[in-house]
């Protein structure tokens, strides 16, 4: 048996930094690899708030370049991928209590204008007593703003790069952990170990990039075996999914008693996302949950808002990340740095980069920058050149999401609305291959419940990477929410009884 060749790149973490810098590779010309030690975004980059947004909050702590890049990439990332990021206006209740509204108003017009804003409408004063927007508030609160930002489906986010990744030539391998590093003078040798069939295999890379997000440290201790002076704060961030309690499509921004903001924002259609706490985690992050504690914080910081009161019987769900934040030295975690930095360790061999903080905003620019760090060890490889591209299922004339659901209208009228309007939010442009030939919609398959069609499981199976009912319950899509218990056990009980076997995991693995 002949030699495996040796890759330029290797890359350790399937999150969205991960993923990211794997497509930024591959469309180089790079030979590149990464390896997730679960589903891929099955840590942080699925537990986000869902947002692509520049930070308002993050102008009180003079982080401007940050804010402004991730404003430009707010736009950058909505013409790429107008399928599953879209426009959203935030409601903004003021409260004399705590920021003054001169403050407000000051934030909100850097926020309008420090990142070129081209597409997404401005900021506007709001009468809460005359305006729609008003109306689920409390009386007390009388005047508001609202500005825009953008919801991103953050798991199919990570899924999207890690598909144009594989399609530029990377190799995507989920559920393997890296389990050794060892450094040469031109390579590395990378033991990786596959969960699923419990079985080892050796490869080796020019360099080696660390994006294992919460786990940047655990690699660099127990894999790789280096050192370096960068430290990592973790950051837990708790959210709440509960039944929506107010008519329109619009997010509301309220600020709780300690200055910190909470972001209400529509879900999946009937539901709201709440979120998101700022607590310090020392434990694993495998290990973290949401605590009563914090449901309870962000119970209240609606409840001082709103005239519906939530109680813990509306609490349909509730998740927690752990944020893998550079650490700045502040005792504050609200006043952290979301910044992202690197650490370029080339000692005694061939190189290794390690990823350190970043948020899903940013990504992109820090697989950019990532890609520009090793650029003298690649003299080969291309320029940037993710800007102007779109995501798989993005290319959409124009970036208009509303006319290319009418072009699926005309092309599958049998469709029922909601489920087109599912397949062309989370696949774009794709939708057309999971639908194949139907003419109806029995030929979809067995349906599960909600919106979830045999059809979307195989396809799912097929092209991206899912080997559990969990990855397309949860990460793949969120038809769990929609499900009762019964049919997700009996969606569980099918799936198993389908793709069970090692041939058929095997086959999903290599997709």
């Amino acid at each position: 048996m002949s030699e495996a060749p040796l890759l330029d790149l290797f890359v350790i973490g399937g999150g969205i930094n991960g993923a990211g810098i794997a497509r930024d590779a591959a469309g180089r010309g790079l030979s590149v690899m990464m390896c997730e030690k679960d589903d891929l975004a099955q840590g942080t980059s699925s537990r986000s708030g869902k947002l692509i947004h520049g930070g308002l909050r993050y102008l009180e702590y003079y982080e401007f370049r940050l804010v402004r890049e991730a404003l430009i990439e707010r736009e950058v990332l909505l013409n790429s991928a107008c399928h599953i990021i879209w426009p959203m206006r935030f409601v903004l209740p003021h409260s004399p209590q705590d920021r003054p509204a001169w403050l407000v108003r000051l934030g909100l017009f850097l926020y309008d204008h420090l990142g070129g804003r081209k597409k997404l409408p401005g900021t506007r004063a709001l009468n809460l007593q005359r305006d729609p927007e008003g109306a689920p508030l409390l009386d007390s609160y009388t005047r508001g703003f609202e500005y825009s930002d953008c919801w991103v489906d953050d798991a199919r986010l990570v899924t999207l790069n890690a598909l144009d990744a594989a399609e530029r030539g990377a190799t995507i391998l989920t559920r393997t952990r890296c389990q050794a590093a060892v450094r040469h003078s031109d390579h590395w040798e990378i033991i990786l170990h596959d969960v699923v069939q419990d079985s080892t295999r050796t490869v080796k890379a020019k360099a080696l990039i660390n994006a294992a997000g919460p786990w940047v440290l655990d690699i660099i201790h127990n894999v790789t075996h280096t050192q370096s002076s960068r430290k990592v704060r973790l950051v837990k961030g708790s959210h709440i999914i509960v039944p929506k309690f107010w008519e329109g499509q619009q997010a509301y921004l309220v600020q709780n008693h300690d200055k910190r903001v909470i972001f209400i924002n529509p879900y999946e259609g009937d539901k709201a996302l709440i979120g998101t706490t700022d607590i310090a985690w020392d434990g694993a992050a495998e290990d973290v949950m949401a605590e009563d504690n914090e449901i309870q914080y962000l119970m209240d910081a609606v409840n001082r808002y709103f005239k519906v009161k939530l109680t813990a019987d509306d609490i349909i769900t509730s998740f927690s990340g752990v944020r893998p934040l550079f650490d700045d030295g502040k005792g504050n975690p609200s006043a952290v740095t979301r910044d992202y930095l690197f650490d370029l360790d080339s000692k005694g061999g061939a190189p290794l980069l390690h990823v350190f903080g970043g948020k899903i905003t940013t990504f992109r620019k820090l697989a950019e920058h990532a890609l520009q760090r090793l650029a003298n060890y690649f003299p080969q490889m291309g320029a940037d050149w993710t800007r102007d591209a779109v995501l798989p299922g993005g290319d959409i004339a124009d970036a208009d999401f509303e006319n290319f659901n009418q072009h699926l209208k005309m092309q599958y009228p049998w469709l029922p609305r909601a489920l087109r309007k599912h397949y062309g939010r989370l696949y774009g442009t794709r939708c057309r291959a999971l639908l194949g030939e139907a003419q109806q919609l029995s030929e979809l398959g067995r349906h599960f419940g909600g919106q979830l069609y045999e059809a979307e499981v195989r396809y799912l199976v097929s092209h991206e990477w899912a080997q559990q009912a969990e990855d397309i319950l949860t990460r793949r899509t969120k038809h769990g929410l929609h499900l009762s218990d019964e049919q997700r056990q009996q969606f569980n009980a099918w799936f198993n009884a389908q793709f069970s076997s090692d041939a058929a995991l095997k086959l999903a693995s290599a997709q």
